[in-house]
């Protein structure tokens, strides 16, 4: 666990107790994908955040205590009950609200927010061609737009198959795994929003295999499932995998 303290590279991710965010653990460290994505964001106190699949809320608690924003935390999977007691646990409770949300029947009011953030859930509900113009809705005129999702090098259908370390572990869910170039044309191509990043992450598949060694290690319990991800990974060496940061403004 001692290798997820990295103030070198992720400053303020290294402030967080690598077991706390274990035990939070819905997905390779949250908090260096969201450090590394605001740094293409303009993130300011006061601001009204929605943090879409926020999971056990590890990103909301780095949002409002990093940037002093407001955040509501939407999540489909886990309860308003779980989620809230680790924002109150973390001393954000006061501005942090859980709701239940599923990605495309979102109970907010049109343009609510100043920025949308997504840290690895994208990729279940945003690559349909009419997502992007139904969660610009929610954001006020000129406000942000923000995801980190698992990536691929180059499109599958170039590939013309998921390669075959990666489809024994994730199967056709790879397929959702755009390079940074898809999400850039996917986005800018509605002229709907401004899109002012869109890269690949550096040295992504290196932080992975690092979270998957120490979930391993802090949590005997996934070992196996953890194992796989870490052969994969091993083989990959970055060939494919990597995650896409995007952001954006909306126009």
């Amino acid at each position: 666990m001692d290798d997820l303290v990295r103030p070198d590279r992720y400053p303020r991710s290294s402030r967080y107790d690598p077991a706390w965010l274990l035990d939070l653990d819905m997905g390779p460290n949250p908090l260096w994908l969201l450090e590394d994505l605001a740094r293409d964001l303009d993130l300011r106190p006061g601001m009204r955040i929605l943090d879409l699949g926020s999971g056990k809320g590890a990103t909301s608690v780095f949002l409002a205590r990093e940037y002093g924003v407001q955040v509501v935390a939407a999540d489909w999977w886990i309860s308003p009950e779980e989620a809230q007691a680790v924002f109150d646990e973390a001393g954000v409770g006061d501005r942090v609200t859980a709701v239940r949300a599923e990605a495309h029947a979102l109970p907010f009011e049109d343009g609510s927010f100043d920025a949308v953030v997504s840290v690895d859930a994208f990729e279940y509900f945003g690559t349909a061609d009419g997502y992007l113009p139904y969660l610009l809705r929610f954001l006020r005129p000129d406000g942000q737009l923000g995801m980190a999702t698992p990536a691929l090098t180059r499109e599958v259908r170039e590939l013309g198959a998921i390669p075959p370390h990666i489809k024994a572990v994730v199967g056709w869910e790879a397929i959702a795994w755009h390079t940074a170039e898809w999400w850039r044309f996917q986005w800018e191509i509605t002229e709907l929003v401004e899109v002012t990043s869109a890269r690949l992450q550096d040295d992504a598949w290196q932080d992975w295999l690092l979270w998957s060694r120490a979930g391993a290690e802090h949590r005997p319990e996934s070992r196996e499932a953890n194992r796989g991800v870490i052969d994969m990974l091993t083989t990959d060496a970055g060939e494919y995998l990597s995650f896409a940061l995007v952001t954006a403004r909306k126009v």
